[in-house]
């Protein structure tokens, strides 16, 4: 995810001062605390699980620049050890009986549907204010963040613990959003990542002759697709509703009885369909919402019409990157139009 506002330098609208102050500061601690990967690898006092992970996430990253064409820079090559469990969190909110998320606007950045701490209990704080306004609000951690180049984004502890596939697909994600970035059009800027991060990972693992992985890899995209569709499925639903002549009880009442139905086809799809993989049980163990579900849209929706693209250039990157760029020159709504429709590379 990308995390906006880490760089800015101003204060726009209503945002305050302190929001400012706080992504700065946290901002600066990490990267006053890096350390180079290529000194920790040689480094005898590393440990030896540290030095394996930090030796694969250097392999990683030269592989984004040779096959991916991803930007060649000092991003990903040191290395910090935040101490805890997500780097920063984001708030999402989202008006009770709408699926349009709240936006905030920031220098750079431009208007994105989140907001972005360092600290927890800032979020929490943040959440139960946007809560008090009637809004749904959907706090989640984030492992990973990019500064669109603007500074030497390092690796960081959350993006090693879990396998090597986790992490490239991080890599491939962040420096992504180094390559091509629209201001103000999250879904248009997440799934364009998610793209690259989704080809780039299944070239990586058959270069390294992974089938295993990749077996693993795509019976995981393949769950991720089913969820989506779930939520998607579920949106419409509440689309409907929230379209209706409804008194506010009857339609809080008709919004329950949606995301009960959405809990339910998950428990069939999981029994019936995945085995009974629960990698996503937490998820639909916690509340749902307007906030959660606009938040998980935008990082979906987009991304078959973008791999879609990808294979029409025939997998070749630069050619790829030129036919995104010349759909993001596009206005809204002409961008998403335009992508859904292209029908060739050129």
């Amino acid at each position: 995810m990308l995390a906006a506002a880490i760089m800015a330098s101003g204060v726009t609208g209503c945002t305050s001062i302190s929001y400012y102050a706080q992504s700065l500061e946290g901002h600066v601690q990490i990267m006053a605390a890096r350390r180079n990967v290529g000194k920790l690898i040689h480094d005898p006092s590393t440990p030896d699980a540290l030095r394996a992970r930090l030796t694969s996430a250097r392999a990683i990253r030269r592989f984004a620049t040779d096959e991916l064409a991803l930007p060649d820079n000092s991003s990903y090559r040191s290395y910090v050890d935040i101490h805890r469990d997500a780097v920063t969190w984001a708030v999402f909110a989202a008006p009770q009986f709408s699926l349009a998320p709240q936006t905030w606007c920031f220098p750079v950045f431009g208007c994105v549907p989140y907001r972005g701490y360092f600290s927890r209990k800032s979020a929490t704080e943040s959440a139960v204010e946007l809560h008090g306004q009637g809004l749904d609000v959907y706090v989640t951690g984030v492992t990973a963040y990019s500064t669109l180049g603007w500074s030497s984004d390092p690796l960081l502890s959350t993006m090693l613990r879990q396998d090597d596939t986790y992490l490239a697909s991080l890599v491939f994600h962040e420096l992504a959003h180094q390559r091509l970035y629209v201001d103000g059009d999250s879904a248009f800027n997440e799934a364009f990542a998610v793209a690259v991060e989704t080809t780039g990972v299944r070239k990586w693992l058959r270069a390294a002759g992974d089938r295993a992985g990749l077996r693993r890899y795509e019976a995981d995209r393949k769950r991720s697709a089913d969820f989506l569709g779930l939520v998607s499925k579920t949106r419409d639903e509440l689309r409907q509703v929230y379209a209706s002549p409804r008194t506010p009880e009857q339609m809080a009442a008709a919004k329950a009885a949606v995301i009960d139905r959405l809990r339910m086809r998950y428990r069939q799809m999981r029994n019936k369909n995945w085995a009974g993989y629960r990698g996503y049980d937490a998820w639909f163990a916690a509340p749902i919402n307007n906030a959660k579900l606009a938040a998980t849209s935008v990082y979906g929706e987009q991304v078959p019409a973008f791999l879609r693209l990808f294979e029409l250039c025939s997998g070749d990157y630069p050619r790829f990157y030129a036919a995104v760029r010349r759909i993001a020159d596009l206005r809204q709504p002409s961008r998403a139009e335009a992508l859904k429709a292209t029908d060739t590379c050129n």
